[in-house]
């Protein structure tokens, strides 16, 4: 599979001013693999070089599509197998938006490649053993959020350290759990127990 030629048979399907590509509705024939890896930071390579151009990075991260444990870059006509070392995405900034709800607030989320995810709604943080290569000496369970489509993004440390200054402490018998309030929804960030 040549990358050039995927990338040109994207041309058009995706834009900041467009809906993304309707992914789920493409099956097109299975081509093969390609020598393509998201790493455990969130940077994409290709043939073992980063993939320097952001907005290449935007158009393939915009036609991604999860089939069970696999992930796959699509379009209309081909479908190519990549890697993935955790999840596609990794949530490097956040900001809490005040207004619209009963507790004033709603958290929205920046991926690495600029996709926007507001927490809005139950299911869409949950909290999940990463992979040994960044775990803690205890595994402790870290929370990913649900991006689109079965597609998830592991929050960037930095991101993580950010929001448990801003969650609420509370205890349960032998259990602590760290909340933050999102759309009049609690979701919980971490859990001592």
């Amino acid at each position: 599979m040549d990358l050039t030629r995927f990338q040109q048979q994207l041309k058009g399907t995706s834009s900041k001013a467009r809906p993304l590509p309707p992914v789920d509705q493409w099956n097109p024939d299975f081509c093969g693999d390609i020598n393509l890896t998201i790493a455990l930071d969130g940077r994409w390579f290709y043939e073992g070089s980063p993939i320097g151009r952001a907005s290449l990075v935007q158009l393939f991260a915009s036609v991604l599509k999860r089939e069970g444990d696999k992930y796959f870059l699509v379009t209309p006509v081909e479908k190519v197998v990549i890697t993935v070392e955790d999840t596609p995405f990794l949530i490097t900034q956040w900001e809490k938006e005040e207004g619209g709800f009963k507790d004033g607030s709603t958290y929205v989320f920046t991926t690495q490649t600029g996709d926007v995810v507001r927490l809005e709604r139950a299911g869409q943080l949950e909290l999940r053993v990463p992979p040994k290569a960044i775990q803690d000496p205890e595994a402790t369970p870290i929370p990913y959020l649900c991006v689109r489509r079965d597609l998830w993004a592991r929050l960037h440390q930095n991101t993580y350290y950010q929001l448990l200054e801003q969650a609420k402490e509370v205890t349960s018998g032998s259990c602590t759990q760290f909340k933050i309030q999102s759309n009049g929804t609690s979701f919980v960030l971490g859990e001592i127990t």
